[in-house]
């Protein structure tokens, strides 16, 4: 007889909230994290140094005996909680998730040791808006060398090393330098996408393509619903906070009842998003047959409660949530590309329906 998860959060999971949220209070606060994306160079270094190799976050998902703290996706939700409320601009899902499960998939220990230790940073390229099953642009193999152009490709333009599916079906690292990362117009400006161009570019063959980049895929997208959650969390605390403080009429604007009602709902969505978000983590970690279950339920509900609560947010703020000095529009943005990431919302409606036997007539 299977058992249910217990999805509350355990007192190492609280305490390692506690040591993320203040390790970001330190580095990423809001006027920061806006003056940083002004700049050409939008990811915070500082800030990744301390998480991945101060605190050891970057390789919570790699065992002990390749490299890694032997952690399980449960611990690597949490820390993506934290980064969703702080919209911290670091590479942690791309790098310490996406890619790290799909090298977990080859033999490719050296470098999976590395990316665990947070001395080089890795991103899958595959387009940020491909879904786990999807189809995925891939590059040229001849003569030894990959030879294309890939788009949409997040966080790259702070990678070191590339993996890289050709059309050979195997999946290659390649140095970054040997690359030509060109940044692309993004909505997002904490996750920057950048163009991939290679030019017989050297490659060192990991593995099959297909099931590395399927199981990275799939783990981004269960992770990136406790990202979400994050960002909910936070906009809806602030808001509540905010309407606390604000008065019309003489007295707190957040006393009004049709303001009380919106919240309460939103409320309830963001309670109802943790439940989803704390389910595909632990089905992640405990390898449960129902991932695929799971991280489709997650995203299926994520984005819309995440855009919901930043757009809220935003117009409860009033005219001070529309000015760039307030960090609520880095939310909405970051909202606005969580929901095409991994696979939009209703492409995992569809994906559930399959997997439940519950086609549209």
């Amino acid at each position: 007889m299977s058992t249910q998860p217990d999805l509350l959060y355990t007192e190492e999971e609280e305490a390692l909230r506690a040591a993320v949220r203040d390790l970001l209070a330190d580095h990423c606060d809001a006027a920061g994290v806006i003056a940083r994306v002004e700049t050409d160079a939008p990811h915070d270094t500082a800030a990744w140094k301390a998480l991945a190799e101060g605190m050891g976050l970057a390789g919570l998902l790699v065992p002990e005996d390749r490299g890694g703290q032997g952690a399980t996706h449960r611990e690597a939700a949490v820390v993506l909680e934290e980064l969703g409320r702080a919209v911290a601009p670091l590479p942690y899902l791309t790098s310490a998730v996406v890619a790290t499960e799909a090298l977990l998939a080859c033999a490719a220990d050296d470098l999976l040791a590395e990316l665990a230790s947070g001395r080089r940073i890795g991103a899958l390229a595959v387009a940020l808006n491909v879904p786990a099953g999807g189809a995925y642009k891939v590059v040229r193999f001849e003569g030894g060398a990959l030879h294309g152009e890939l788009t949409g490709i997040a966080d790259a333009a702070v990678a070191d090393v590339l993996l890289v599916p050709a059309d050979d079906g195997g999946l290659y690292a390649v140095d970054a330098s040997a690359a030509t990362v060109t940044p692309q117009p993004s909505l997002d400006l904490t996750r920057p996408l950048a163009t991939v161009a290679l030019d017989g570019a050297p490659g060192r063959l990991l593995g099959d393509a297909e099931p590395a980049v399927r199981r990275g895929l799939r783990a981004g997208a269960g992770l990136l619903a406790s990202e979400q959650l994050g960002l909910a969390d936070w906009t809806l605390t602030e808001t509540v906070r905010y309407l606390k403080e604000r008065k019309q009429f003489n007295r707190p604007v957040g006393g009004f009842q049709a303001l009380k009602h919106r919240l309460a709902q939103l409320w309830l969505e963001v309670v109802n998003l943790r439940a989803a978000a704390r389910n595909a983590a632990d089905a992640l970690a405990t390898g449960s047959d129902d991932i695929d279950v799971a991280v489709a339920v997650a995203q299926a509900f994520a984005a819309p409660v995440a855009v919901h609560a930043a757009e809220e947010a935003l117009q409860l703020h009033g005219g001070i949530g529309m000015t760039w000095e307030h960090p609520v529009h880095l939310y909405l943005k970051r909202a606005k590309a969580d929901a095409i990431a991994y696979g939009t919302a209703g492409a995992h409606r569809e994906a559930l329906a399959e997997l439940v036997d519950l086609r549209a007539p």
